[in-house]
């Protein structure tokens, strides 16, 4: 199996940490997605965090 990461993705507006996804570990840039956020009640961009 290749090398995998957990990646946690947290709201741009409110800071929260409400996602997680596995990726692989050779990846030069940072995930980006629009994901629903429950603390904000819409839609926003989530950014990955450590």
């Amino acid at each position: 199996m290749g090398d995998r990461v957990i990646v946690t993705l947290g709201c741009a507006e409110c800071k929260n940490k409400n996602y997680t996804f596995q990726r692989g570990k050779k990846k030069e840039f940072k995930l980006e997605l629009k994901k629903f956020c429950q603390a904000c009640g819409k839609s926003t961009a989530h950014k990955e965090v450590k």
